[in-house]
């Protein structure tokens, strides 16, 4: 496919998406399906420059006029692909499969540059309802942070040391030039890919299949080292999911104590038993999904329980760029009143002098220290522990960079601030 067929396709798919209201991952495998001519380098490239123009939808629209496909992507061939407005323009000359030429308000469109009272909002490319949130979460630095956040990010993995060592994976992977993340000691970094080009797919390479390291953000590793599991204790991961953390939290335990998974969501934990045996955890009880009867049994005992709570996922609209966009103040009501009830739940099942880390893939005050205080006005047992001093236990070290928010309790990390994913953590501790 031509550039200007691959922009066209674009449009196609965006156009899917806004009428029919579904996410872009779905759009984009349905129109691969019926366009079984593309490659894949032309489903790469069409991909990339849908979520590239749903990473910036808010600030393209405004500096067009428009909010149409059309003007999205055009507009994210300038912005993010780094084409000049007439380069951009060439690709839309009418032939067939490309764009119609480019009228003088659209060509106008993309050689405009946002004024400096362009509102933060727009600057950032989050939805104006969160406008609000951004503020009180980041000040005067909300559109830098909104902006960070609607960049494309790198393929973090965390070595899996019950197999394998950062040296050995590097090694492995060496021709996808990996680095070490910056902050974790068991992170390994690939860049991002540039425009059209293809993110390697690392969960096909032969370290994956052994167990050597998994996909997950240096964010999400950090939030799971922070957290003090360590060897012989007791320990369940109340929200598992697919078991990331949870490996995580095995490696941390060096496969020893008891480690229960539990998620109320039959389908979230199903994939966690084949990754569980691939990367060669024992010490893992995995609960019945949902049967809270389980979780009865072990009241009063947990070293430590970890709780990865149901969020909007704003720490992550790197990734999901769509999801911004669709979600709504009463989604954000339905996530709050979730993590009220699982910290609740959580607070019973640590032991006296045992440790509960709240953690959450969001930037939004409401779900991340409104909830904390929320949890410890209700629980005055329980007392948080500073994160920096959660850091120097963890990491040996002192903390390089200050929490995005300015907290000296809670980590909140960004794109911009860590260059991670958005994530949040608080650690209290039962003070019987």
């Amino acid at each position: 496919m031509t550039p200007g067929a691959r922009a066209a396709a674009a449009v196609e798919v965006l156009t899917d998406i806004d009428a029919r209201k579904r996410p872009a991952a779905e759009a984009l495998k349905d129109w691969g399906l019926s366009h079984r001519f593309a490659g894949s380098s032309d489903r790469a490239a069409i991909g990339n420059l849908v979520f590239d123009s749903l990473r910036a939808r808010a600030s393209a629209a405004f500096a067009m006029g428009a909010t149409s496909p059309r003007a999205l992507v055009l507009r994210t061939l300038v912005t993010h692909w780094r084409l000049a407005p007439e380069e951009a323009a060439a690709l839309a000359d009418g032939s067939r499969h490309a764009l119609e030429p480019l009228s003088e308000a659209e060509l106008a469109g993309l050689r405009r540059e946002l004024p400096p009272d362009t509102p933060a909002p727009v600057k950032g490319d989050y939805p104006d309802w969160l406008g609000p949130e951004f503020e009180r979460a980041f000040g005067a630095r909300a559109a830098e942070q909104g902006a960070a956040l609607a960049r494309r990010a790198p393929i973090d993995l965390r070595v899996n040391t019950l197999k394998a060592d950062r040296d050995k994976v590097l090694k492995a992977l060496r021709r996808f030039e990996p680095t070490p993340t910056p902050h974790s000691p068991v992170g390994v970094r690939i860049a991002p890919a540039e425009g059209p080009g293809r993110t390697p797919h690392l969960e096909a390479e032969p370290g994956h299949g052994k167990g050597w390291y998994e996909v997950q953000d240096e964010g999400s590793q950090l939030a799971t080292l922070l957290s003090g599991a360590g060897p012989r204790q007791q320990v369940i991961d109340l929200c598992a999911g697919a078991g990331g953390k949870t490996l995580g939290l095995a490696a941390l335990m060096e496969n020893t104590g008891q480690l229960y998974a539990y998620d109320a969501d039959t389908l979230r934990l199903r994939p966690i038993f084949e990754r569980l045996k691939r990367a060669g955890v024992r010490n893992v009880q995995v609960l019945p999904p949902g049967e809270r009867e389980a979780l009865a049994k072990l009241a009063g005992k947990m070293d430590l329980v970890l709780i990865d709570a149901p969020c909007t996922g704003s720490g992550v609209w790197r990734r999901r760029p769509d999801a911004k966009w669709r979600l709504s103040p009463g989604m954000l009501e339905a996530r709050l009143a979730e993590q009220r009830a699982v910290l609740d739940e959580g607070a019973g099942l640590v032991k006296p002098g045992g440790r509960l880390a709240y953690i959450t893939c969001s930037v939004l005050p409401s779900e991340n220290r409104d909830q904390v205080d929320f949890f410890l006005a209700r629980h005055p047992e329980f007392k948080l522990v500073s994160w920096p001093e959660l850091w120097e236990r963890a990491l040996a070290g002192h903390p390089p960079v200050p929490s995005a928010d300015g907290s000296a309790e809670t980590l909140l990390m960004t794109p911009r601030d860590h260059g991670t994913d958005g994530f949040f953590v608080a650690v209290v501790q039962h003070s019987g």
